[in-house]
This record gives C-alpha cells, structure tokens and sequence, in this order.
C-alpha cells in the first residue's frame, strides 16, 4: 500500500491546517501572557523566575492544566500539524546536498542539546526534592527553580524541563523527517 501525502483539496489538511492555527492562538496567547505577568512582576519586584507564572497558572478552572502543559501541548501538535501540511516546501530536489548536511547537523545539534537539557533540568528538579525530603520538608515542587545559566534570571525546572522535552521532540522529529528518503511532487 502506498502512502498518500495531504494535498490542499484533501479534507485532513484542512483538519491539520485549523489544529495548527488553535495551537498558534494558544502559543501566541501564552507568550503574551507571560511577557506581560513576567514583566508585572520585574517592575514590582526587580526580579522574576522564568516560567513560574506560567506553570503556576492554571486554565480554564482549578486543577484541570496549567499554561505550560497547554505550551508543551500545542507545540508539539502545532510541528505535528506543520510537517503533514508543509511536505510540499522540502519535497523533492528543494534542499540537497550541502544544504541538507548542514540542515542534519544542526537538527542533530539541537537534538543533543535539548536532551542534554531535559535530563539535566530533570535530574536537578529531582535532586531539589530528594533534599527537600531528607531533611523533613516536602517541597512545593511548582516553586523549586535552578539559578542557570543566569543567577539573575533563575528558570522554574518543571517549566525548563516541559519547553526542553518539546523542544527535544520537535527537533529529533524534524531529524528523523531530513533522512527520510524526499517524497516527490509527482507522488
């Protein structure tokens, strides 16, 4: 069976194509949001941790998901959506030879970096509750944050570590879609 790649007059692009503009509303929305509380917060305080806010923040009632699981989310969806809609931009003879190598490596490079980072933010995050737990006191573990790479500017870990692993996914995917044989305009 051969597979068949969406075409503009197929029914599930224009699926894909509305899924991956919910999920521009609601990156586009998060990124607001949390410019304009970080920056409420930097002007009342003279200091902020990334992505508190947005992790802290809870959409659209108590207990139901929080700001940076509907990033993480949307995200990936939103690159899910991009690769099944934007076959047709790469296809064929679009990019070759250096262009390709140097697009794979970078891709790789991305993929490394971001793993090193979802397993560092990860093994940090756990660590903090680990003490946390040794000496008596369960930690708030939406509270726990890393003073890196910035002592200044500390990141929210869940936060680092939520953006990190989608980051990871997206870039490893896109890796996996450049050593895929190029599928053709004629197929």
């Amino acid at each position: 069976m051969k597979s068949q790649h969406l075409e503009k007059s197929d029914p599930g692009y224009k699926i894909y194509l509305y899924i991956f503009y919910v999920c521009g509303f609601i990156m586009a929305t998060s990124l607001i949001f949390g410019v304009y509380v970080t920056m409420i917060e930097w002007i009342e305080s003279g200091t902020y941790v990334m992505g508190e806010t947005i992790h802290n923040t809870v959409i659209p009632f108590e207990n139901f998901a929080r700001v940076s699981t509907w990033i993480f989310f949307s995200t990936i969806i939103g690159w899910y959506c991009v690769s099944r809609i934007g076959w047709r931009r790469t296809a064929g003879n679009k990019i070759v030879g250096t262009r390709m190598a140097l697009l794979q490596l970078m891709l790789l490079g991305f993929s490394i970096i971001t793993l090193y980072e979802v397993l560092y933010n990860f093994t940090v995050l756990n660590a903090q509750i680990t003490a946390g737990i040794i000496d008596g006191i369960v930690p708030d573990i939406d509270k726990l944050s890393i003073a890196y790479p910035d002592p200044e500017r500390p990141w929210n870990l869940i936060f680092a570590t939520k953006v990190f692993l989608a980051a990871f996914i997206i870039s490893t995917h896109a890796f996996y879609l450049s050593t895929k044989p190029r599928k053709t305009l004629d197929e």
